[in-house]
């Protein structure tokens, strides 16, 4: 038996050995909600690190997003400052490539992405699991009027958005329709690899 150590990054190409944590869901699902739980939940453990993400769009109580205008995040992107990118309603959106250098440490990395870039994330990354956060149309009807972010768009076109995507099939889906509190525990059980079921 040899004693030499092989990671996941030489093996496959793909980046390991951390976790990559990835939510996925509607717009009103509760995401931020749900992942600001989960972080304040985590603020003393730094193998948990939740990344800000970096958009053409102002930060809000809603998202501590870095805001950056759209020149601003084509110079990022053309220096290759991001380890994903993509674009929806209306803006752009990156993670940083710092989080390669979490992952490689072992840690494990949550953000919030877009269903679009699940696929390409699997195959960067050696231990993906994701996770998506949904709630009956009319609860994301509510919350979305409630939050009234104009800059998102028409409401109609959001409740509407589906992407068919065989490779965004989530491992685990969290149907937050009752306490945050309940539904964020949930989340952090997944974060910290112990399954979700209480």
């Amino acid at each position: 038996m040899s004693e030499t150590v092989t990671t996941a990054e030489e093996t496959t190409g793909a980046i390991g050995p951390g976790r990559l944590v990835l939510v996925v869901g509607p717009s009103g699902a509760g995401k931020d909600t749900l992942l600001r739980l989960a972080r304040a939940a985590c603020i003393e453990n730094h193998d948990i690190v939740f990344p800000r993400r970096v958009v053409t769009r102002e930060s809000s109580a809603d998202e501590d997003n870095i805001a950056v205008s759209s020149d601003e995040f084509r110079r990022a992107l053309d220096h290759g400052d991001f380890a994903v990118h993509w674009e929806a309603h209306g803006h752009c959106y990156a993670l940083p490539l710092d989080i390669d250098a979490d992952i490689r440490a072992g840690r494990a990395v949550v953000a919030n992405v877009s269903r679009t870039v699940i696929g390409a994330l699997r195959q960067k990354y050696a231990n993906v699991v994701v996770v998506a956060i949904t709630a009956p149309p009319e609860v994301l009807a509510q919350r979305l009027a409630a939050r009234a972010r104009h800059s998102d768009g028409n409401i109609a076109e959001r409740l509407t958005r589906n992407v068919d995507d065989a490779s965004a099939q989530a491992d685990v889906t969290i149907l937050n329709a009752g306490s945050a509190e309940y539904h964020g525990r949930q989340l952090l059980r997944v974060i910290r690899n112990q399954g979700w079921h209480e």
